[in-house]
């Protein structure tokens, strides 16, 4: 953007905030805008498994029984109890979509999901590639053309393939099925006492018979070279190319003008990334949490214009936000969610820069707004501070009560607070910086929508938001961006090939209120 270059020049502060979205490591989970036979695919997966009608063959036809004889002796091999009985009397004989992918009580006593998060894609020491199962639902990309391949695949991965990892207790090795927890009745009280005592054994078999019966829908829809194919680009573009092209956008004209970004969910590889690209790294200050989060690896950043912040961050204030919370109020926020700092700009201006991602329901949002707040009034010189605040406020346009933060609620408090945002004081409900919807290849069938409605039933909320005080800043402009070239596209599903993210960027000019009224004389 040619202007962005005089807007910074005129004393003007541009802001820039965007979720830039953790790596999803199925590349199938959300609908997505790509082609004519990507669209194919997923509804004919869809049409599978909503109306199978003689497609709903009982499990052994898929799944057969030689496979769950051998998997039955490796698992007692390694200590387990057989569950030959709950195969003979129950799973065999269950119908592949009617009596196990689109069970409910299966889903709530998670004996596939369970299984499917802790093996689905693992990161291991000394590689910056992982180790994916060999399911539809990752980024495994050796060939699934057959359940033959895929038995001797799985196989040798859940029990033969030791893995070296970083633990509670440092580097550790351990084989896939080692990685395995109870299920505890406590948690998940669906599951019955006797199913509980052979959990491990039984979410195994049932994650088994779950990847098995997506091999057999994708090569039953369509050729296995293409759905494939079509796999493999998604994964190349979304996943494998996800931060250098998020990189690429922030490099672009439109973004590399701006005064302050934030950015939340970011990975400890963005960052790394992101200091070798000289032209981000000779532009910025790139500024993330002294506590980083090295589990979920999604921590909030912020980038800050060197040529109008010279000295950089002068301090990170994050753990005075957090210990201003409500005490014995659980807000819930994870390491890495909140990024506070203190910087002063070329004219002399301090300024509290804050990101946050909130969590998924927004519940978070309120307290750390206020949290903030306190912390900066608790102080006489941060008291001084002007206040910019990015974030994914995960609000929502129709909240359910008590369950998910309104929009419109949200406005009310930052109000309330002495604040205002790049969409004024009273942000309109669909104003919307997201739109997606789970597809049917993901474990939670209940979210899955069909190709129909994922408008209607998908995550189509106005979710991000830029905070400023009422009595500094005017706002003189405010655009979102979910193509990466200053557009937005109402009814366009994202991620896409070309936008690797699932909210949209949005940024905002912000003009001094003792500038512009200087202007006006």
């Amino acid at each position: 953007m040619k202007g962005i270059a005089a807007m910074v020049a005129s004393g003007r502060k541009v802001v820039v905030t965007w979720n830039v979205a953790a790596i999803n490591n199925n590349p199938f989970e959300y609908w997505i805008t790509y082609n004519e036979p990507y669209e194919k695919l997923m509804t004919d997966v869809e049409s599978f498994l909503e109306a199978p009608d003689d497609r709903d063959v009982p499990v052994f036809e898929v799944f057969g029984e030689g496979m769950f004889s051998k998997l039955d002796g490796r698992m007692q091999q390694v200590g387990w109890e057989s569950v030959r009985s709950y195969w003979e009397t129950d799973f065999k004989h269950r119908k592949i979509v009617s009596g196990f992918m689109k069970d409910s009580l299966l889903g709530s006593k998670r004996l596939a999901s369970m299984p499917d998060r802790i093996t689905n894609t693992i990161n291991v020491v000394g590689s910056d590639e992982p180790v994916c199962r060999p399911t539809v639902i990752n980024m495994y990309g050796k060939d699934l053309s057959s359940l033959d391949l895929w038995w001797s695949a799985w196989e040798e991965f859940m029990f033969d393939t030791p893995l070296e990892m970083k633990t509670k207790k440092g580097i550790e090795q351990k084989a896939p099925y080692e990685m395995l927890q109870p299920i505890k009745k406590s948690k998940y009280p669906d599951i019955t006492e006797d199913e509980e005592k052979v959990s491990l054994p039984l979410q195994t078999m049932c994650v088994a018979i779950f990847d098995s019966i997506l091999v057999h829908i994708m090569n039953t829809v369509t050729t296995p070279d293409a759905w494939q194919e079509i796999k493999s680009n998604i994964v190349e573009n979304l996943n494998k190319k996800k931060v250098p092209r998020t990189l690429e956008i922030l490099e672009s004209s439109t973004y590399l003008g701006a005064d302050i970004i934030t950015l939340q969910e970011v990975s400890a590889s963005f960052i790394d990334q992101a200091k070798t690209r000289p032209s981000l790294n000779e532009t910025f200050h790139i500024i993330s949490p002294e506590d980083m989060d090295a589990v979920r690896d999604q921590n909030s950043v912020i980038f800050l214009r060197k040529e109008n912040f010279p000295d950089g961050p002068s301090a990170e204030i994050t753990s005075l936000v957090e210990s201003s919370f409500e005490p014995g109020v659980n807000v819930p926020v994870s390491k890495g969610d909140i990024l506070a700092i203190t910087a002063t700009d070329r004219d002399g201006v301090p300024f509290v820069i804050a990101s946050f991602h909130g969590d998924t329901n927004g519940l978070a949002t309120k307290p750390v707004l206020s949290a903030t707040m306190k912390a900066i009034s608790s102080d006489s010189k941060l008291a001084k501070h002007k206040l910019i605040f990015g974030l994914d406020a995960n609000t929502y346009e129709k909240a359910k009560q008590g369950k998910q933060q309104c929009v419109l609620d949200f406005g009310k408090y930052y109000v309330s607070h002495g604040l205002s945002s790049c969409w004024g004081d009273l942000p309109d409900p669909q104003n919307y910086t997201t739109y997606n919807s789970r597809t049917y290849l993901q474990p939670q069938l209940n979210k899955a929508c069909k190709k129909s409605d994922k408008r209607l039933n998908g995550d189509v909320n106005p979710k991000d938001f830029i905070l400023f005080g009422k009595d500094d800043f005017l706002v003189e402009k405010t655009w979102k961006d979910n193509t990466g070239n200053e557009v937005y596209l109402e009814d366009t599903a994202f991620p896409t090939m070309s936008f690797p993210s699932d909210h949209g960027i949005l940024a905002t000019v912000l003009v001094a209120k003792s500038s512009a009224a200087v202007e006006e004389l």
